[in-house]
């Protein structure tokens, strides 16, 4: 199979929604249906002791969440599907805004009885910021929730996108019977005793009598009345507004109990799109040129916790990367071979040959070869945008509890801030380290992870800090007169780059006004 025909059977997307909206729960289902697996692990179910295929850390399965962004990759009707299914929780955002950057397109998972919520919101954001299509999936309507109609209302005005619903439901709770398959012209039935999709009835008439002895009269006219209301509100589905960003197809059904995920899977395929050209800061990069590039946007400490490994996740942009060849990394201005790249299957991998655009490829990264943002070349010199580290909101002195694991520690701490998960700082004054984060969840799982991943003991420390910024100038003097000035509040990040750490919302304010000549700056991509 030749390049252009590898790039138009990709699908690269990812899976976001609020914490508990059933993310995990589809993704896992799209597997199942993918029969990349053969079980699917009920994320919460204690009498199931398998845990969710893509919640493979061990703190994950504690929780019930997801903490960190897994990628997982397998066949279906021809087409090669890569799912990336990111944490849900806000106190993780930052690695959802990252995998954003690498995804074609995205599902996005509503509960149908909680409706749009905040961190659903925060996320389309970013997809519009970057004009990603979106497909939702309405969630749970096993069990009751809003009317499908106030629904689709919430999500066109809370994530400030047309809608244009591909399938429709039949009643919601202990009263569900199924959804009608607008996209196919199908109607597909629940029964909940066996948790399965029992049959599909091709029905391109919904005015046929035979449709009453399928699911009673009084769901028939009820199920006419909101098909023909559906076809006179929103307009004809139209693919090309779908790729723009402009609407998004919306499908109904219960991911627990595999409802309505295949039809999603059947209709996500055909009309996704397939690799997309990407901007770098000199040019934009189509998928089919000859020539291998890709970035790194994300770093996994641990992947196997028997060696001590380091896993840098690169998306293929253009070209065909293959092992063994060298490839120059643009950063170090040095050419690297990899002899066993990966490819995913959440914690398990397996050494590739090739990989193409939109494919997802582990790097072995042992010595801090890689850093986010980093970019991978057949030999041009070019460098990838949007991968930046936002200004934490919480701050803590990390202290070593245990002295004779100093070097477990200075380690661990050094692989966990490469994979961009909480930031390093190192206070000017006293020489203290500080981690930022944006959310308490982050010090634990840190906290978790040097403990059971480095054997070394943490503790940590109040400091009562805002915000902290990245400075520069074009004043080296005035630079200079700004560190001196402001000494105690100087620190260094894990580059080497000057940090102003603000106490108050005051004390930042008045530095920008008393020092007009110093940029400060909120993301460390500048």
């Amino acid at each position: 199979m030749g390049l252009i025909e590898e790039i138009e059977r990709r699908r690269t997307f990812a899976v976001i929604s609020h914490p508990d909206a059933g993310k995990t729960t589809l993704t896992e289902k799209l597997l199942l249906f993918g029969g990349a697996i053969h079980i699917a692990g009920a994320v919460k179910s204690n009498k199931i002791k398998k845990t969710a295929t893509s919640d493979w850390m061990e703190i994950e399965k504690q929780r019930g969440i997801s903490v960190a962004t897994s990628v997982m990759g397998f066949d279906y009707n021809g087409y090669k599907i890569n799912i990336l299914d990111t944490p849900g929780h806000q106190d993780f955002a930052e690695d959802t805004f990252r995998t954003l950057t690498a995804v074609d397109s995205v599902i996005i998972v509503v509960d149908v009885a909680k409706g749009v919520e905040a961190q659903t919101r925060k996320l389309m954001n970013v997809c519009r910021m970057r004009n990603t299509p979106v497909i939702v999936f309405v969630n749970k309507l096993d069990r009751l929730g809003n009317d499908p109609f106030d629904l689709l209302d919430e999500i066109e005005s809370e994530l400030n996108i047309k809608v244009r619903p591909l399938s429709w439901p039949i009643n919601q709770g202990d009263r569900f019977k199924g959804v009608y398959n607008i996209f196919q012209h199908k109607l597909d039935l629940y029964t909940p005793n066996k948790q399965v999709v029992t049959e599909s009835v091709a029905f391109d008439d919904v005015n046929s009598p035979e449709l009453e002895s399928y699911i009673g009269e009084e769901d028939a006219s009820k199920l006419r009345e909101d098909l023909e209301l559906v076809e006179g509100v929103y307009p004809e589905f139209d693919v090309e507004r779908y790729l723009a960003g402009e609407v998004a197809p919306v499908f109904f059904g219960s991911a627990l109990n595999n409802f309505g995920v295949k039809e999603l899977l059947d209709c996500f395929v055909q009309i996704a799109p397939s690799p997309r050209p990407v901007q770098t800061q000199e040019r934009l990069v189509k998928p089919e040129e000859e020539a291998f590039s890709g970035f790194v946007f994300k770093i996994h400490a641990n992947m196997d916790p028997n060696h001590r490994s380091c896993i840098a996740f690169v998306k293929v942009c253009s070209g065909k990367f293959e092992r063994n060849v060298n490839y120059k990394h643009v950063r170090h201005n040095k050419m690297l071979k990899f002899s066993s790249p990966t490819a995913f299957m959440a914690q398990k991998k397996e050494t590739v040959d090739e990989a193409f655009p939109g494919d997802i490829v582990g790097l072995p990264d042992n010595g801090g070869t890689f850093k986010i943002g980093d970019t991978l070349t057949g030999g041009e010199v070019m460098h990838f945008k949007g991968l930046p580290s936002f200004s934490p909101e919480m701050f803590k002195y990390i202290e070593n509890d245990d002295p004779m694991k100093t070097k477990q520690l200075n380690k661990g701490i050094e692989q966990l801030m490469d994979e961009g998960v909480a930031q390093l700082f190192t206070n000017q004054f006293n020489g203290r380290k500080i981690i930022g984060t944006v959310g308490q969840l982050q010090f634990e799982v840190i906290q978790y992870r040097l403990l059971h991943e480095y054997n070394a003991q943490c503790r940590w420390e109040p400091i009562g800090l805002y915000k902290a910024c990245w400075i520069e100038s074009d004043d080296a003097e005035a630079l200079e007169m700004f560190k001196k000035r402001k000494y105690q509040y100087m620190a260094v990040d894990k580059d080497g780059r000057d940090v102003f750490l603000a106490d108050s919302r005051y004390i930042l304010d008045m530095a920008q006004s008393d020092f007009p000549k110093i940029r400060f700056h909120f993301s460390s991509e500048f």
